[in-house]
Order: structure tokens, then C-alpha cells, then sequence
């Protein structure tokens, strides 16, 4: 059975003029769910805020957009910790097409805080988050994360683990001589995970290169560098199939992906010697 994933790669208000994306962003779902969208795709930071102190949220708003269109919604916020620090968790945040409570990823890569500082469009002092969050919806288990966290394969390792099948890691704004490697990791972490990841950003003008890609494991499902909203189905069968498989002699015959990788290929005796810790020290 497959569904339909609406990729928005949307012409972005940028700060401080952003608060202008939540009235384009609820267009954007209503669009995308008379289409038949089941999950839309927003990037990081959109709608915003991008800096704080914080002067809106989004959150409300699009929640009762996603319930009134009865469609999973996957948008990007600031979560205020302490305006006068400045300090704030970057969200992915999925809202349900049942009006429930909106789920949350707080960026847990890197430690911070110099990754939205000092720049012209983000301003706050990022506190990263501890926990890999997994969500069950009708069409399958969705992980959340965020942008330049593909270039750390432990954190979509740590979702695929988790059970995530298919993993939103929505993306800031054009990635300029990163665009190749970043394409070629969005695609990696589909194929070491056996998992559907699906990738968008922000984009300020007709000259900025966008990335917006559904990746599975053997192919990629769409991408687009243009402004756009794109709708694409998925189905999850292939990579459930992918999962239960064990691979052998002859597999590459008949699979564009290896088989197996969560549970084969895993060798958890081996882990500590990867990256040895020293022993913890006795409590006192």
C-alpha cells in the first residue's frame, strides 16, 4: 500500500521577516491535502522562528491546519528555553491529522551552541537535545531529525534502530559546495538504514540551489533543486521486505540494496571497541 508525501521546497520570508511563512505554509496544506497528501514536508526553521527571542509560534496554528485537512504536517521551530540567554531547542515538529499532541525532535547533533550563531539568518543560542523520538502513524514509523545531523550516521542509525521507516530530515537553505556530498549522504543514510528519507530547504531566491529528495534504499523516489511543491508516493513494503531478508550468495541478483543491515550485520559485542570510553568511576 503506498501514500502520498507532499516535498514543500517553499520560497521562504527570511527573518525578521518570517513570521510571514505560517499564512503560506497553511496554504501549502490545504493544497497538499486536496491532493491527496497523507504526510507534507516543511524545511528546518520553517515557518519559523529563526532567532530569538522568539515573537511567534507556529505551532498552534499549523496543528489546526494539519487537523482540519487531516494531514500529517512536518515543519521546523524554535522551543524557547530562556529569552533573556537566548537559549532554545531546534524542533522538527510533526503535527497529526487527529489533533493530537504534535510530535517533537529536539536537534540532538552537535553539542552547540556555535551552530545558529553569528550568521544573517539564525540568532540563538542552540541547546541541543538527548533523546531519538519514534512515532507510529497509520502508513508506518516515522523518525525525525535535522539537516546537517546527515553527516552523523549515528543519529538516523539510532531512529532505523528505534523502528523508523521512514525518516523526515528536513534542511536549512542552499548548501552551496556542500550540495554534492550532502545529496550523496541523504541517500546513504536511506540505504545503511533500509529506510524512506525524505529532505527539503529553504530557498531566498530564484538563484539558490535547492535540495529536496524522497530517497529509498535503491533508488531515488524525486528530487528537485526548483521551488515547488511535489507530490510522491511511497510505499514501505520493499523496505520492510529489505529488513526481514538475510542476505546471501546470489542476493545482489535480486536486491539494489543490502538486506539485512539492522539485524545481520549488527555485531553490538564489537561497539565499545569502536569508540572506547573510560570506565566510569565508582560512586562515592
Amino acid at each position: 500500500m503506498t501514500f502520498k508525501i507532499a516535498v514543500i521546497q517553499p520560497m521562504s520570508h527570511r527573518p525578521p521577516s518570517d513570521e510571514g511563512n505560517i499564512a503560506d505554509a497553511v496554504k501549502h496544506i490545504e493544497t497538499a491535502a486536496g491532493q491527496g497528501a497523507d504526510f507534507v514536508c516543511f524545511p528546518e526553521s520553517y515557518p519559523g522562528p529563526w532567532r530569538m527571542p522568539a515573537t511567534f509560534d507556529p505551532i498552534p496554528v499549523l496543528c489546526e491546519a494539519a487537523a482540519r485537512h487531516k494531514v500529517h504536517v512536518v515543519f521546523g521551530a524554535l522551543e524557547p528555553i530562556d529569552e533573556g540567554k537566548q537559549t532554545a531547542h531546534n524542533l522538527v515538529v510533526m503535527a497529526y491529522p487527529d489533533g493530537r499532541e504534535a510530535a517533537r525532535y529536539r536537534r540532538t547533533h552537535p553539542a552547540g551552541p556555535w551552530i545558529y550563531t553569528g550568521g544573517k539568518y539564525w540568532e540563538f543560542q542552540y541547546v541541543a537535545g538527548s533523546e531519538f523520538p519514534v512515532f507510529a502513524t497509520e502508513h508506518g514509523t516515522i523518525g525525525l531529525a535535522m539537516c546537517s545531523e546527515v553527516y552523523m550516521p549515528e543519529v538516523t542509525r539510532a531512529l532505523a534502530l528505534r523502528g523508523a521507516e521512514l525518516i523526515f530530515m528536513p534542511a536549512g537553505m542552499d548548501k552551496n559546495r556542500l550540495w554534492a556530498s550532502w545529496r550523496n549522504l541523504i541517500w546513504s543514510r536511506s540505504i545503511e538504514n533500509l529506510a524512506v528519507v525524505v529532505t527539503t530547504q529553504n530557498l531566498f531566491s530564484a538563484e539558490d540551489r535547492g535540495l529536496a529528495m524522497v530517497a529509498a534504499p535503491e533508488e531515488i523516489l524525486f528530487e528537485s533543486t526548483k521551488a515547488g511543491s511535489y507530490l510522491i508516493d511511497v510505499g514501505l513494503e520493499r523496505i520492510r521486505d529489505l529488513r526481514a531478508q538475510t542476505d546471501q550468495v546470489g542476493s545482489t541478483k535480486k536486491n539494489g540494496a543490502k538486506a539485512g543491515l539492522l539485524s545481520q550485520w549488527q555485531r553490538p559485542d564489537l561497539y565499545d571497541r569502536f569508540y572506547p570510553r573510560k570506565p566510569r568511576e565508582a560512586a562515592e
